[in-house]
């Protein structure tokens, strides 16, 4: 009779990017993986995100390459504009971002977590609108209490579950302890396309504050963009999003060019997402037998254009050091061989601040001369 050993078990907490990426890996190692998402499906739609560098191998590895690279999104014109609507600038994205076109990808978040999801939708199961409530090491694994009461042990639990992560808290303790703020706030909300654009990106800079237009392609809604300087995190409104609407419209009040009517859509907008813009810096990023990757562990914030390059990168290193020995010895080397880059990442964070969202008219001014040599103006 042929005894059969059982599959190690993994639990990944969060279904968005780092978490489908990772869930690949272990699953070709021989593990029995389980994702687990609070949102009652994988979240389509949202912002366009970078895929590049060692990033674009790890999704060739995975088979990803051709349904990404058709996915691309082929932004074409970034024009900066003064505070009376003026053009400073316009001039090609790579000019300013640093990419190289044919070797980096720009793809809408959607289109990227959907790709991932089919990747290991047939291979995985899924848990759909549930979370991770209790995690317990005191065993031989991890007892883990699910938000729907159900109860499992999983030999491994990694939380891939972003900036705010839950894993990180039950395991690390508080965000505070972690987190870096950069002295900035944000939102993020689809709009209607009132103005025709194509292919763009439409930035308005006043000191300190920023407001910008993204059209991926000849769409009837764009995705509007604002920034502004914060000297503390707002934690008071983290919950509250008619707080978070008020504050954006007291800080833009006199803001001009199209600013007031990205305000009104605002107002209207369902989908808002804003938040601190921040870091996430850990002195480790295991503890017994759960690890976190993405930005869960490492949140470069989206100053860099890296956060979804770190996390598939992040994730590939997981899943092969764990697959070349055990939990322990894995954990130490996936930390040995990524945190090199993620911490040259983070520390270049002020580049693509001072760019994009000076705090000073001097800085604005040093920033809008720089464009316009690069445009030849």
């Amino acid at each position: 009779m042929t005894r059969t050993t059982p599959r190690p078990t993994v639990l990944v907490s969060g279904a968005s990017i780092a978490g489908p990426a990772l869930a690949h890996w272990p699953n070709r190692h021989g593990y029995a993986v389980t994702v687990v998402e609070k949102a009652r499906t994988i979240r389509s739609g949202g912002y366009p995100v970078d895929v590049r560098g060692t990033a674009l191998d790890v999704v060739e590895k995975m088979g990803l390459l051709p349904r990404l690279r058709d996915a691309h999104v082929d932004l074409r014109r970034l024009t900066f504009r003064d505070a009376d609507g003026g053009e400073v600038a316009s001039l090609h994205p790579h000019a300013v971002t640093g990419g190289a076109t044919g070797r980096d990808l720009e793809i809408r978040r959607g289109d990227l977590t959907d790709a991932l999801y089919a990747a290991v939708r047939d291979d995985v199961e899924f848990l759909f609108d549930d979370s991770v409530d209790t995690l317990d090491q005191s065993g031989h694994g991890v007892d883990v209490v699910f938000r729907s009461g159900r109860s499992r042990t999983f030999d491994l639990v990694f939380g891939a579950d972003g900036m705010h992560s839950r894993t990180r808290g039950m395991v690390f303790g508080p965000e505070e302890r972690f987190h870096r703020y950069l002295g900035h706030c944000f939102a993020v909300f689809p709009m209607r396309n009132t103005l025709g654009l194509s292919h763009e990106t439409v930035v308005w800079n006043t000191p300190g504050r920023t407001a910008a237009l993204y059209a991926v392609e000849d769409d009837d809604e764009v995705h509007a963009f604002v920034n502004f300087a914060q000297p503390a995190p707002p934690r008071e409104l983290f919950g509250d999003k008619q707080a978070q609407r008020d504050l954006i419209a007291d800080v833009f009040a006199d803001a001009g060019w199209e600013v007031p009517g990205i305000l009104a859509a605002l107002r209207d907008a369902d989908d808002v997402f804003f938040d601190a813009v921040g870091q996430i810096r850990m002195p480790r990023w295991s503890s017994g037998r759960v690890a976190l990757l993405g930005d869960a562990a490492y949140a470069p914030s989206f100053l860099t254009g890296q956060g979804t390059s770190l996390a598939l990168v992040g994730a590939y290193h997981l899943a092969g050091a764990l697959a070349a020995g055990g939990h322990a010895e894995g954990f130490a080397a996936y930390e040995r061989g990524t945190r090199d880059v993620v911490t040259r990442t983070q520390d270049r964070v002020g580049e693509g601040g001072g760019t994009l969202f000076p705090t000073t008219a001097a800085a604005l001014e040093r920033r809008n001369e720089r464009l316009r040599s690069l445009s030849g103006r």
